[in-house]
């Protein structure tokens, strides 16, 4: 099947060494070669099986799976046999009574698509670990029914390992030290705050996905967990040729997304067009219990809040593939976006006293505005040379991307007749990026040799300023400057890496070693308090992986590499965000990366049904970034002397006295926490019970250890020292199923939970979540009606709580409610099963598989 690849052959035959005793052999032995095309596309054909029967001795059997390549090798004693080729979708090729008596090739060999078994490849192909290969594996997720009108982060929520939270934060197998990319290299549009570009993303845009748990030397070595790479869509079938998707849905949601190619004798056109205009409700409960309060300050107050995610976006982007020469191509591509919305916040402040009576009630409107801007350019030449898979690539790309914020917050006392205080907040983020990469491969015999440079320089700048007491005719720039929450931030980041590696495969074994080298140069410039920091480091990734084939369709693999994970971002913003005025989030820009040696062991097996991969794992982090929750020492000051308050449950106007409330400001930030160990257990099955329902799951169990304490001053000035010596247990696991119905109506269901999780600091409930889909192709399959439910039970919610010495508090964050989108998709001059195919992208490079 074209869409389940895998690491390992399957049927090969044992071959015999010859020893230095010079004993014969007890049967002369030959080899069998050759190479499987697509005759369409005369692309090869990976993972085409070669089956060999003695004609005599039928149960002599022999056999292989092409690579990469298409290329295909064995050995079987010297005889008469059957031969076939086959590949589900294709129409087999035989050989009958084929003489095999000395090492024979049997040339190139061209299949053709069967058109009865389309309908087959169809169903069968559908969201599943598609490649597994010696550093990575592979999701298809371009049919996925449930993200039909979705964003990225819809896809990568759906792929199996990784998680996306209501914040839009992306973690693998649980750890959200994860590096994106897009096509193979850091992108302009995810360089200032991925989780908001991930919501700009179509998800009609995404060919594909790529996880890389543990990742070679060619990768960056940035992102401890590994590596996510979006892969976009890029059409190469001969003609014009594309496909048009529109989506209508509730809450607000429509969306239209082309996707086209030209594809001439000499070049090859592709673009990817599309307009979103969304509304995303979103909600957030957070009770308090405050241990100490001030005099007359509330015991516990309940904040709730509601918020409408607003964006108006477009996003374009083109291509232009030139093929020089039948050796040399030249690709250049432009794409460029913008964005608009808002997210007002309507915030309600509910303050008790100790015997949980009202006092009274604040209310905070905070009406957002967001505009966001993407230019990026890249280019690619990639030659090849006459030795196949022998190439060098170069490659090109800068970027600018400008974030720019605006908030004007109102705050009253509801059925106060003080007037309202009127606070301001302007956030404008700007990021270029230059990225300069070169990759050479060389083929040597069995092996295969690859070198490379990769030059990646950033500079990103965050202005973000707090003013009370603005003129709400003016708006922002008309108040008083909060200089304790204002401040301007300067990132610089110039990274030169080189890396080698070779790797082989002998006989079942394969091996592929490497070593990067990394130099960075950092400089985080507070601009506001004139505080300049230099930093400065080098250091050497080594990576190796190793893969044996057991037989039988089965392999095991033992990996290591070393990774770090820079803060960036909000991690170093000491402030970019004023949602609550009694609970936020402060950035540390005195932190240091972190390093993390990556273990992997994992197994494969391939049944008729029934595919498992599997892996133990064990991530030791130095340094690793906790996040801490404290008092900060500042309050949230109520002014209520005199004030005159309508009593909600009376409805009776009284007047409250004596001294300012005063609400301690409880405080998030992250820190470098000495150590991390980090292991677990994770495994996944494709069964295809029968041909018209598919299951897929996914099951992940970790345990993550951390050592270390932290000290601080609360606000009465007293030293607290916390132990963060914290075990615990967790795990979550998604579950997949694809059912035909009759009139073949497609029917996908996607069930989510994520296990409760202690920390140092509290504990993060359970959540279990659910995606509907139903799907039917109409117009004579040129036309595809898809309906889905993106979180059925309204469920998908982030739960903790917490524990301070000053306070304990329950919180519960839902970033989207419950969807349900109608999508329509239009085929032209492309069949539902056409396989786009793609070049290899330049951050991507080779994968060895062996020769």
């Amino acid at each position: 099947m074209k869409n389940i690849k895998s690491l390992v052959t399957f049927l090969v035959l044992i071959t015999s060494l010859f020893s230095f005793s010079q004993q014969k052999p007890q049967a002369q032995k030959v080899k069998v070669t050759g190479k499987v095309i697509e005759k369409s596309t005369n692309q090869p054909l990976e993972y085409a099986s070669v089956y060999a029967q003695n004609t005599k001795n039928p149960s002599a059997v022999s056999g292989g799976m092409t690579d990469a390549k298409g290329e295909f090798s064995f050995e079987v004693p010297a005889g008469v046999y059957y031969i076939k080729i086959e590949f589900l979708g294709f129409k087999t090729v035989e050989f009958k009574d084929k003489a095999i008596d000395s090492n024979t090739n049997l040339g190139v060999i061209a299949v053709v698509e069967d058109s009865k078994q389309l309908d087959e490849v169809v169903i069968v192909a559908e969201k599943a670990a598609v490649e597994i290969k010696l550093d990575k594996k592979v999701y298809n997720v371009g049919k996925d029914m449930t993200v039909k009108g979705g964003t990225a982060s819809d896809v990568l929520d759906n792929v199996p390992s990784v998680s996306v939270d209501v914040d839009g934060n992306v973690s693998l197998r649980g750890n959200e030290n994860v590096k994106i990319l897009i096509d193979g290299k850091p992108s302009g549009m995810i360089g200032v705050n991925v989780a908001q570009a991930l919501k700009q993303l179509p998800a009609d845009a995404i060919e594909k996905v790529e996880v890389i748990t543990n990742p070679s030397s060619r990768y960056e070595a940035e992102g401890g967990a590994g590596i996510v790479n979006i892969v976009l869509k890029k059409g190469k079938n001969q003609g014009i040729n594309g496909s048009v998707t529109g989506t209508v849905g509730y809450p607000e949601n429509y969306n239209l997304t082309g996707n086209f190619n030209f594809r001439g004798e000499n070049f090859n056109f592709f673009t990817n067009l599309g307009y979103n205009n969304s509304t995303s409700p979103g909600n957030y409960l957070r009770n308090s219990e405050y241990t100490t309060p001030s005099p007359g300050s509330p015991t516990y107050i309940e904040e709730t809040r509601e918020n409408d995610r607003e964006r108006r976006g477009k996003n374009n982007n083109f291509g232009l593939e030139w093929y020089l020469t039948k050796s040399l191509s030249w690709t250049n591509s432009v794409g460029f976006s913008k964005n608009e919305g808002g997210n007002p916040e309507d915030v309600n402040y509910y303050n008790y006293d100790a015997n949980r009576e009202l006092m009274y009630i604040r209310n905070r409107y905070n009406d957002q505005t967001n505009e966001n801007d993407n230019l990026n350019f890249s280019s690619n030449i990639t030659k090849n040379f006459k030795k196949e898979g022998h190439k060098l690539t170069a490659d090109f790309s800068v970027s600018g991307n400008h974030d720019n914020d605006i908030s004007i917050i109102k705050e009253t006392i509801v059925g106060s007749s003080a007037a309202p205080e009127i606070t301001g907040t302007i956030n404008f983020q700007k990021q270029n990026r230059t990225l300069a990469q070169t990759d050479y491969v060389l083929p040597i015999g069995k092996g295969q040799f690859e070198a490379g440079y990769k030059g990646d320089f950033s500079d990103m700048l965050t202005d973000y300023k707090v003013e009370e007491d603005i003129d709400p005719a003016v708006g922002p720039g008309s108040g008083i400057v909060n200089e304790d929450l204002t401040n301007k931030l300067n990132y610089k980041e110039k990274i030169n890496a080189v890396y080698s590696q070779y790797g082989r495969k002998i006989g079942k074994f394969s091996y592929l070693a490497g070593l990067r080298f990394e130099d960075s140069n950092i400089d985080i410039n507070l601009l506001t308090t004139n505080e300049f920091n230099n930093k400065k480091y080098n250091n050497l990734f080594p990576s190796l992986f190793l893969t044996y084939e057991l037989g039988g369709k089965s392999s095991v693999s033992v990996n290591y590499s070393k990774r770090i994970n820079r803060p960036r971002g909000r991690l170093i913003n000491p402030f970019s965000s004023y949602s609550s005025d009694i609970a936020y989030f402060k950035g540390n820009p005195d932190l240091d990366p972190s390093m993390t040696n990556a273990f992997d062991i994992g197994y494969m097996k391939q049944w008729d049904k029934l595919t498992l991969t599997t892996s133990v794992y064990l991530n030791h982090t130095e340094n690793s970034f906790q996040f801490v929750q404290r008092e900060s020492g500042k309050y949230a000051v109520t002014v209520v002397d005199g004030t005159d308050i309508v009593d909600p449950n009376t409805g009776e106007i009284i007047v409250i006295g004596g001294p300012d409330i005063r609400i301690p400001v409880i405080e998030t930030t992250p820190i470098n926490l000495a150590t991390e160990y980090r292991g677990g257990f994770e495994f996944t099955l494709n069964y295809t019970p029968y041909k018209w329902w598919k299951l897929n799951g996914n099951f992940n169990f970790f345990r993550n250890e951390t050592q270390g304490d932290y000290t601080y001053v609360n606000y009465l000035g007293e030293t607290v020292v916390q132990d963060f010596n914290n075990i615990a247990f967790t795990w979550f696991t998604r579950v997949t199923s694809r059912v035909t119905l009759p009139y073949a109506i497609e029917w996908q269901t996607n069930v989510t939970y994520n296990a409760p999780q202690e920390n140092a600091q509290g504990k993060s409930l359970g959540v279990a979540s659910a995606n509907l889909a139903f799907s039917k192709d109409v117009l004579k399959d040129k036309g595809t009606v898809t309906l889905n439910v993106n979180d059925l039970f309204n469920s998908r919610k982030r739960i903790f709580d917490s524990n301070l010495p000053s306070a304990i508090t329950h919180t519960e964050m839902q970033g989207r409610e419950r969807q349900i989108n109608l999508s329509f998709t239009y085929r032209f001059n492309k069949k539902k099963t056409d396989k786009d195919r793609q070049p290899k992208n330049a951050g991507e490079g080779e994968d060895f598989i062996g020769g």
